[in-house]
């Protein structure tokens, strides 16, 4: 008798959570069961897989249309920074002998001797200022101040 009086709203409410109900028994039967777990890790795995398998191919594509890749440029970057250091180790070996040979020329006349350093020394003088600024972080590159001795290397990380 209770039905009969029950509006239609009433019904569809009723048969409503009675479907959620058995849904919820049912989901929760399903989530409960260690093959559900295993599913869940085996599609994780897959999941990574395929995210691999597209890296991949997106590498192999850019290689192919021959653009310089992340790999490309970290070995650029690792080489550059290997030759700024053999260029500065250069660079300071000069300095040295520039030095050691104004030291010994002590035999030159007083003008040509004065007039030879002064213009060695200017120029030497702003050389040597603008490769302090480069050291100090100020160069165009970006890469900041990098420690010298040790490894050589970049500061960047490796991507």
């Amino acid at each position: 008798m209770e039905e009969e009086k029950a509006t239609p709203q009433e019904q569809v409410r009723r048969l409503y959570e009675d479907a959620e109900g058995r849904t919820a028994t049912a989901v929760e039967e399903l989530v409960a069961r260690d093959s559900f777990g295993e599913l869940l890790a085996r599609m994780t795995e897959n999941v990574m897989a395929i995210t691999r398998i597209g890296g991949d191919a997106l590498d192999l594509a850019v290689r192919n249309l021959r653009l310089a890749g992340r790999q490309d440029v970290t070995r650029l970057a690792r080489q550059l920074a290997r030759t700024e250091d053999k260029l500065e180790t250069v660079l300071q070996e000069v300095e040295r002998l520039q030095e050691r040979l104004e030291a010994q020329g002590g035999d030159e006349s007083p003008t040509r001797a004065g007039a030879s350093a002064g213009s060695r020394r200017s120029a030497g003088s702003s050389s040597r200022s603008s490769r302090s600024a480069n050291r100090s972080g100020s160069n165009s590159s970006g890469r900041g101040t990098r420690a010298r001795g040790g490894g050589g290397g970049s500061t960047k990380s490796k991507s």
